[in-house]
Order: structure tokens, then sequence, then C-alpha cells
């Protein structure tokens, strides 16, 4: 009997946000992003018992929240704002610090985030006063202030399902003002009880069969082009490329992340990872053939690769309606063969990332369910088809109201319910041998990733190319200094991982000028630190080019850019 299989993949990434040198967190999406959206993600599913999905976490981000359980553990905190949570007298901090909580505590989606309490706006519309005047008349705000301010921006990046479940969460929002140290030390605390929850969360709810835990080359490398830039021309025959032909020695550094990352993956969770996903839905023959020695079963990427391949495998015949290619597996010939590549719906993909945020929660989830329906009624009578959908599992939801709990919610319970759409994941659609006459053969596969079906995101202009010469120059230096005797074995060790920071696909992301400025100026900090401190781990002296910015990105560009449509 026919039916439809539905893969929603959730994919949980945060690059790596410490100074290697200082040990600091510099920037602290991987903890707010923790008690905020993977909470509420587990929460939905341990809810919802029937809904199946894959959940895709980069070991990167496990990493860090490992660092921060140890952090809580210790009391050694190494994250300002955190710290500052805890500080008992804020009458008496620093200066820099004061404007370190100004320049991080109103950063969020205001419209989600901010004006729907009353006592976190009136904050902010006092900032605004302080600050048209001079930025020394913020001297004079008060400790007070500067509490509830560290309370509230707390309270608003807080997980819904915590919100609503919590006492002494429902308490602090209720009270709005006045907040004591006690009440900040008891959120403090909390914040680390929901971090130090947050794996064996995960990990339960995959060893009841309910998740598919899938992984990521360690780093989030954008792996075809460490592998080979001119893979970008498979999807975009013009495109100017950096000055260096090669990444050097790209293809064992792949290797690396993908063996550290399956290890790190078998550690955490009782198991290794059936499946990959690759950084940026970025696949390519050549990232195929890697995955097939490390016996990956299944990857998956965008819409826009598996059109680009077909156009290439037949490029006189003209596509067919898409519900006769979209919905099924693929083996891509030749050596790659014994890895099923799964290609998402883009459309639908899309709608929860960019479009149902503006709708009511029921009626989004009404109408993906009726997407569904559309894709049951018109893929071939004889094929049970299997749509992917996916996307972040964390970025999206701070533009929903009430970080998409009714969506969600909405959702799953008409998913637990249907009769004919089930949700499912990549391994259990692997085993299952009756859809083993649905795979079908792509004669190539043109690289690309899930942003365009390109990788134009990360390569090809000017800034890009720019920040790639840079990391090939470095890598040259890390090739020298590794063959010689200058460092010990921990010494390398130390400068092996600050190098594989520096290969995260993050940092090409945010270079251009079509992200908001305040976004570039952070990574591009980040990015030049971490080459800052590969040179001094190496012992060589910085080359005057990392001293400068690469990108300023753009002013008038309000939008988070921490996500892109797929077309």
């Amino acid at each position: 009997m026919k039916q439809l299989n539905l893969v929603l993949l959730w994919h949980m990434h945060q690059p790596d946000y410490r100074d290697y040198v200082t040990k600091e967190f510099v920037l602290p999406w991987v903890y707010l992003h923790a008690i905020k959206d993977y909470t509420d993600m587990a929460y939905h599913l341990e809810m919802h018992p029937q809904t199946k999905a894959v959940v895709n976490f980069v070991p990167i981000l496990l990493d860090q929240l490992e660092d921060f359980t140890e952090q809580f553990s210790s009391g050694q905190i190494r994250s300002p704002l955190l710290r500052l949570l805890a500080t008992s007298d804020l009458e008496h901090i620093s200066m820099q610090d004061r404007s370190y909580v100004f320049d991080s505590c109103f950063l969020s989606n205001h419209e989600t985030m901010l004006q729907p309490y009353p006592a976190y706006k009136r904050l902010h519309e006092l900032y605004q006063i302080f600050n048209k005047r001079s930025e020394s008349e913020l001297a004079y705000v008060s400790g007070q202030y500067l509490a509830d301010l560290l309370v509230w921006y707390h309270l608003a990046w807080m997980g819904e399902s915590v919100r609503r479940n919590n006492e002494f969460i429902m308490r602090l929002m209720a009270q709005s003002q006045g907040f004591g140290y006690e009440d900040r030390l008891q959120l403090f605390n909390l914040i680390g009880d929901l971090i130090k929850q947050l794996i064996p969360r995960y990990r339960k709810l995959a060893e009841s069969g309910q998740i598919e835990l899938s992984t990521t080359p360690h780093y989030h490398p954008l792996a075809p082009l460490l592998i080979d830039f001119s893979s970008a021309r498979d999807s975009q025959p013009d495109i100017t490329l950096p000055e260096h032909h090669l990444y050097p020695g790209g293809r064992s550094r792949v290797a690396f992340h993908l063996s550290s990352a399956i290890t790190h993956h078998t550690q955490r969770f009782n198991e290794e990872p059936c499946g990959i996903w690759p950084a940026e839905g970025a696949l390519s023959t050549a990232l195929l053939k890697i995955l097939a020695e490390q016996n990956c079963q299944w990857s998956a990427s965008g819409e826009g690769v598996l059109v680009n391949s077909l156009r290439a495998s037949h490029p006189d015949a003209p596509l067919p309606d898409r519900s006769h290619y979209l919905y099924r597996p693929y083996k891509v010939a030749g050596e790659t063969e014994k890895i099923t590549c799964f290609f998402r719906d883009d459309q639908l993909s899309d709608l929860i990332g960019f479009e149902y945020a503006k709708w009511f929660g029921r009626d989004a989830a009404e109408n993906f369910i009726q997407s569904l329906e559309h894709i049951y009624h018109n893929t071939p009578a004889e094929e049970s088809p299997v749509v992917s959908v996916i996307l972040d599992g964390e970025n999206a939801w701070e533009s929903y109201p009430y970080n998409g709990y009714y969506f969600l919610e909405d959702l799953y319970s008409l998913l637990d319910n249907h009769p004919f759409i089930r949700t499912t994941t990549y391994r259990n659609y692997i085993a299952d041998t009756k859809n083993t006459n649905n795979i079908s053969t792509l004669p190539t596969l043109a690289a690309g990733s899930w942003v365009y079906g390109t990788f134009s995101t990360w390569i090809g202009d000017k800034e890009k190319n720019c920040a790639w010469d840079m990391l090939c120059i470095a890598k040259h230096s890390f090739d020298l200094v590794m063959q010689s005797d200058r460092l010990t074995d921990e010494q390398k060790t130390e400068a092996s991982r600050q190098l594989a920071s520096c290969e995260s696909s993050d940092w090409f992301w945010w270079f251009g000028d079509y992200n908001p400025a305040h976004s570039v100026a952070s990574f591009d900090q980040l990015f030049r630190q971490n080459l800052m401190n590969l040179y001094h781990l190496l012992k060589l002296p910085i080359p005057p080019s990392v001293l400068e910015s690469i990108s300023k990105g753009n002013e008038q560009t309000e939008a988070s850019g921490a996500m892109r449509r797929s077309s």
C-alpha cells in the first residue's frame, strides 16, 4: 500500500567560538541556543514519541556544550555574559563590562523576543535615551538596571518549554523587575542544568529508536572545496577562484575531520553514525569516495544539487516535473554506489525556515501537511515517495512567536495521526528492503550545496577568495613546521586543533557585503584571530595581511544572515 515517507532532519550547528589562547568564549551563541532551541526541540520530540526524526549534531557544537558543562561543574566560567550574570556586585563593574552588557543584551529578534515583554522593552527604551547622548553617560546606569537587563536577556532566550513548565522561570517573568543576586544565581544554575541535560536527552531519544543521530565532519569544513576549489565550477563554470589552485593536503584534512567526527560521535552516543550530513549539504564525488571509505551508508544535499546533476547527465533532455525525480533516493555511479543519497525538498524546507513564522502555527502546520498530501497524490502510483525536509534546528525559531512552540506542537500532532504520511529516519528507510526498488542511479554528481545548488556563498568573490588564500598560506606554514622538530607532540596537537577551527565553513559564509556589518565584524575578527593563534602556536610571525579586516559587511542590512534560502 502506498505511503509517504517523511524525513525531518534538524541540523544543529554552531562554529567554535573559543579563543584557543585565552580559552574564553568570544560569543555566547552556543549556550543561548542550547537553553532555547536544543532544549525545545528535544521537548517537542519527547512529547510526541510517535514522531520520528533525524537530528544532526556537528561535533564542534557538542564539544562546546561539554565545555560549558565542565565550566558549570568547576565554577571556572569562561563566557563573559554568564560571568556577569553571576556577579554579585554589578554596581562597580568596569566600563568595559558595562559596554559589553549593553552591546550583548539586545542582540535578538526584537519583534518576537523583546517587544512581547513590556519590562524588557522598557529597558531597551531607557538604553536608547542614554546611548543617544554619549557612551560615558552609560556609567550612570545603576547596578539594578544591569541586573534586570541580564536577567531579561536570558529570559528572552529561554526555551518556551522551560517558560511553560519551570515554576522559577514563571516567577521571574511575573516579577518582571527588581531582580536580586539570588534570582540571578538561580537562573545561572538553571542554565547550567539545562545544558548538562541536553546530550543525555538526545541520547535517550536515540536509544528508544525515535530519532537517528547523524554527524558532520568535525569542525564543519566545506569539504568539497577543501578537496578541490575547482569543484565550484560544476555549478558555476565562470566562477573566479582563489589564487591558490588547491588547499594543501585538503583530501587528508577532510578525512581527518570525518574520522574525528565518527570517533567522537561513537564515544558520546555508544554507536557509530549511519549517515553523514556534510557541512552545508555540500557534496562532490570526491567527498562521497571519502564517506564510502568510512563505511557511511547515507548522505544528503539540496534539491539544486540534484537538478544540476540531472541536467549534467542528460544535457539535451528537459527535466520532468519534480514529483517524478525529487522524492526518491539515488546512488551515484562508480566507486560511491554503496552510499544512498537523499535530496531535500527546498520549497518545503524554506517554508519552515522563512515563511511559516509569519503564519498562525496551526495554519502553517496544516499547510505543510496539505503540501505533503499533494506530493503523495502527484507521485507515480506505484511509488511510496520519500520527502526530505532538512534545515537548521535552531536559527528559524527566533522569528516565530513563542519560539515556534505552536507550529511544532501542531505539526507533530498532525503527523502522529495521519493515515498515509509516516515519519521515518534515513537509517530505517534504508533498512526497509521494500524501498530498494525506489533507488535511482545518477550517472554523475554535480558538486554543490543546499544554498542555490552552488558554492557561491563560500567562494568566488574577492573577500571570500582572499580568506581562502590566507588559509592556504597558513596551511603551507603549518605543513613545514609539522615536518620539523620545532614543536613537541603536545604543541603539534594544539596546532592541529587550531588549524581545524580555521577550516570551518562558517568564516567564509559571513564574508560579503550582503551580510549585516555587526555580524561580519564578529566573524571577520574570529577568523583572523584563529589564524593569529595558529601562527602563535607554530611559533611563526603573523603576516601583516592577517591583521587587516577582510570584509566590512553592509550597515543597511538588518537580517541576521544566519540562514539563507536555497534559491
